[in-house]
């Protein structure tokens, strides 16, 4: 089913009091849909996060993202700074997925790694403890956290 029928669909059953959860069929759609996005950013200023998706979305057989540069430190004064960042991908570039890793909320909160597609629809996300706790470097986390929130919908490892 088509992907934007299949959102409508969700929307109708829980109108009508008929939702009770995912179906195979949404997440293979939403799968569908992440599969044939064309241009996939990520922004940010350095290109350490991209590279780190990028090995994952490789291991993934998705297509590779490219770096987006803008400067998203104006994100960190928002109540949702990744999310935020990944809206001003949106607003700055035309793509189709947007992958924005930064801090979940307020200082110490963690980190949160957000897919996003060019409507602004959240189709995944992982979220980190905050870096204090976990000592990883910063590729390994957001390696860890793009891997989570691809198994989280269905993808698998290609091996």
């Amino acid at each position: 089913m088509d992907f934007e029928k299949t959102i409508k669909n969700a929307y109708a059953e829980s109108v009508e009091g008929e939702r009770f959860g995912d179906t195979e069929e949404e997440l293979l759609s939403l799968q569908k849909h992440i599969r044939s996005c064309k241009r996939i950013v990520v922004p940010n200023r350095n290109t350490v996060k991209t590279k780190a998706i990028n090995e994952v979305l490789t291991k993934f057989n998705l297509p590779s993202a490219e770096h987006l540069c803008i400067h998203t430190n104006s994100a960190d004064l928002s109540r949702t700074p990744a999310i935020t960042k990944a809206l001003m991908a949106l607003d700055t570039c035309d793509c189709d997925l947007v992958i924005a890793r930064g801090r979940l909320g307020v200082p110490g909160s963690g980190s949160l790694l957000v897919i996003m597609d060019k409507k602004g629809r959240i189709l995944s996300a992982a979220t980190s403890p905050s870096h204090i706790l976990h000592g990883k470097k910063v590729e390994d986390a957001v390696r860890d956290e793009i891997t989570h929130a691809l198994l989280r919908i269905g993808f698998m490892v290609v091996e």
